[in-house]
């Protein structure tokens, strides 16, 4: 009888013990709720990262693109490899979302990041990003710490250097009938005063690793190789999809749903250092 009652207590006690952890676990995980729906694959609080996959994988979409389409291909290929995937949408005015100033856009990646390391106990986290989405951690990371907290930044078609016209950005959106309400819109302007002040002095500070992935065919980012980065190569990894595979025509959109281009992204992801493209092309 003794030995009962001392059992129902042990439990007891232990139960009582762990409910704050489990308040805690459920309140951490809050922050992805505020997302909205996510793509397939991503946002799952309950993901643990494993001992070969330490590093979540955050997500970042490009201008008026919310991450549930921008990344509906992906998110799912790289969760099915047993990464843990968290998507993050930001920048939301009344031009769409991805729109808002991109320094209040970096602030909120940064707040993202930090709660997913709370979440998972990772020490870092690998950044993919699709154009702006591609541009905007960079700010994160030369002015907001991120450079402690990021090891690879993985850019599809970024507007690192600006575009020549706005008119890519009215075909992102056509609904979008006053483009100067976009102030993203203006910032990813070729010389604009945002992308001066982010492109002054080292272009790819800390010990982060730098993967651009372009295409000659984009419509948006103009020229393509405005998005391109420069650095040493151990650090920076240029890549142009038609110098690998001459008959690919990927364009701004498409890329990001390209399975040949996901070879670089994966090269990057699976080595110390920038995508090797000659290696990435080379494995099955």
């Amino acid at each position: 009888m003794y030995k009962g009652s001392l059992y129902v207590f042990m439990l007891f006690f232990a139960v009582l013990i762990s409910l704050p952890n489990l308040v805690n676990a459920h309140s951490n995980a809050d922050f992805l709720l505020e997302q909205g729906t996510p793509p397939p694959g991503a946002n799952d609080p309950t993901c643990e990262p494993s001992e070969d996959k330490p590093k979540p994988i955050i997500l970042v979409p490009g201008t008026f693109e919310r991450s549930a389409q921008n990344w509906a291909e992906l998110s799912p290929v790289l969760a099915s490899k047993g990464n843990c995937v968290y998507a993050l949408n930001y920048g939301l005015t009344h031009a769409g979302a991805s729109t808002g100033p991109i320094e209040d856009s970096a602030q909120e990646l940064k707040e993202f990041v930090d709660h997913v390391l709370d979440l998972t106990g990772a020490e870092q986290v690998d950044i993919i990003g699709h154009s702006q989405g591609g541009m905007m951690p960079r700010y994160y990371i030369k002015n907001l710490g991120g450079a402690e907290d990021v090891d690879n930044l993985i850019a599809f078609v970024p507007s690192n250097h600006g575009t020549d016209g706005i008119l890519g950005f009215k075909r992102l959106n056509s609904d979008v009938s006053d483009i100067t309400s976009c102030t993203a819109c203006q910032q990813q302007l070729v010389g604009s005063e945002f992308l001066e002040n982010l492109n002054h002095g080292d272009e790819t500070p800390g010990n982060v690793s730098y993967t651009v992935i372009t295409t000659k065919f984009d419509q948006v980012v103009i020229p393509y190789s405005s998005a391109f980065l420069e650095g040493p190569s151990t650090q920076v990894s240029n890549i142009t999809i038609q110098d690998y595979y001459p008959l690919n025509l990927a364009d701004h959109q498409s890329i990001v749903y390209d399975p040949l281009s996901y070879k670089f992204m994966f090269d990057a992801l699976t080595h110390d250092g920038p995508a090797d493209p000659e290696r990435a092309v080379s494995s099955h």
